[in-house]
């Protein structure tokens, strides 16, 4: 079901449609090598969001596993764009990583944080008073409160990590 917050998505096709039925968490610019290769660019941009509020409207995803990781993506079986991930075991694991070039107004999810920067290509600039952190941080010194308190409810059974 829609709501203020919806976001609509999809593939290049237009087999695969797909509606955020929240504000993203927050949204990461990732320039770790792994997905530098997998998107074939100098970064990703990925609208984390509760896997219970991303609801398919049409169409199916395949999906592939990176061996040795715990990253599977989603994409669509017709033209193969690459939708979203989602990762085993942690804190994130309840949540999708929506790429936000496949939503229909990506403009409206820029980066709140830019991570792995330590392999990030040289040419890139990121704007002065972005965070950014070498690897990953610490998702409650980044996190804004709303978010920390929305994935309450996932995280009470859940190991710290």
């Amino acid at each position: 079901m829609a709501t203020d917050n919806a976001y609509e998505g999809g593939c290049s096709c237009g087999e695969l449609r797909y509606r955020i039925n929240a504000n993203p968490l927050i949204v990461h610019a990732c320039h770790c090598r792994q997905c530098q290769r997998i998107a074939g660019g100098a970064f990703v941009m990925n609208a984390l969001v509760e896997k219970s509020e991303v609801e398919t409207l049409s169409g199916d995803t395949a999906d592939c596993h990176f061996p040795a990781t715990s990253h599977t993506a989603f994409f669509c079986p017709e033209c193969g764009t690459y939708v979203w991930s989602q990762y085993a075991g942690g804190r994130l694991a309840p949540c999708r990583f929506v790429r936000v070039g496949t939503l229909d107004e990506p403009d409206r999810h820029p980066p709140d944080v830019h991570i792995y920067t330590g392999s990030k290509q040289p040419w890139v600039l990121i704007p002065q008073d972005a965070p950014r952190f070498q690897e990953f941080y610490e998702l409650g010194d980044v996190w804004p409160e709303s978010s920390l308190v929305r994935m309450e409810p996932y995280w009470r059974d859940r190991p710290n990590h």
